[in-house]
């Protein structure tokens, strides 16, 4: 279940990232980011950007990647990446790998549920590639084990914004949550998201408590999918290239980068890092 917004001043528009007290970023000891976008730049994972979730590992900061992307790639990012844990499937699940325990995996909702809801989601897939010319399935579709993800931006032309919103009413209509990144809609069955499990994570893992430990956590994203957690946390951060969704949340990220994506993350762990000298 998706905790309670923090209670923030509404954010209109969000301030330059240097506007983001030392202060403020030196009781930060937990990053949260998402992935398409915010870590990566063009479709791919930078070295800048890498070389940041290396860095703020080694100066002790929690980095949890929390992502809409599939559990079969979260498994060999909680493995491999120079991350704690990771959230997937946007709020389905948390991996966390250590050498004492492997790989621990948390889900939402049980398997048979799951099963279930895939079966459920089968007729929603068929729906939208009835309905909305040039949607289709995500190639990392067969990795996933909670959700739907429908491309529209990432293997092939980008759909129209009138489009994805028929794909998103399309899952409405089935009774499903969908949500929208910068490269797919996503939807499932269930009332989970990135913000919930994402406490889940960090209280059963980490023991942090996000509601009254919020000013230790920093989350980075981009796009609409990311909208619970710039509501909920007061060092929310937005790489540059959100100004393309802005239109489409209502609750605004509390600041934002200058460089796009994996360089935008990059600016960010910078000013990050700095602020503890």
């Amino acid at each position: 279940m998706t905790p309670p917004p923090a209670a923030l001043a509404t954010v209109e528009t969000p301030l330059p990232l240097g506007n983001l007290p030392a202060d403020r970023l030196r009781s930060v000891d937990v990053v949260l980011t998402d992935i398409d976008d915010t870590l990566t730049l063009d479709g791919r994972l930078p070295a800048v950007a890498y070389g940041a979730l290396e860095r703020l590992r080694a100066a002790g900061k929690i980095v949890i990647p929390v992502t809409g992307r599939p559990a079969g790639w979260c498994d060999l990012i909680a493995r491999l990446w120079p991350v704690d844990a990771v959230v997937g499937e946007n709020g389905a699940f948390y991996f966390h790998h250590s050498p004492e325990k492997g790989m621990v995996r948390c889900y939402d909702r049980a398997a048979g549920q799951r099963a279930r809801d895939r079966d459920r989601l089968e007729g929603v897939r068929d729906a939208v590639l009835r309905g909305v010319a040039g949607a289709r399935v995500s190639a990392d579709q067969a990795y996933r084990e909670s959700d739907l993800a429908i491309d529209f931006a990432e293997d092939g032309p980008r759909l129209s914004d009138a489009a994805i919103d028929d794909i998103v009413a399309t899952f409405a209509k089935a009774g499903a949550t969908a949500k929208v990144s910068s490269i797919h809609v996503n939807g499932w069955f269930g009332d989970y998201d990135k913000l919930g499990m994402s406490a889940r994570c960090l209280s059963e893992v980490f023991g942090i408590d996000i509601h009254s430990e919020n000013a230790r956590v920093a989350y980075v994203g981009d796009s609409p999918n990311d909208e619970p957690m710039f509501a909920f946390f007061d060092n929310s951060v937005a790489v540059a290239n959100f100004a393309a969704f802005a239109d489409r949340v209502e609750r605004q990220p509390r600041y934002i980068t200058a460089r796009e994506g994996g360089e935008g993350f990059a600016e960010f762990a910078e000013q990050l890092l700095m602020s503890g000298r």
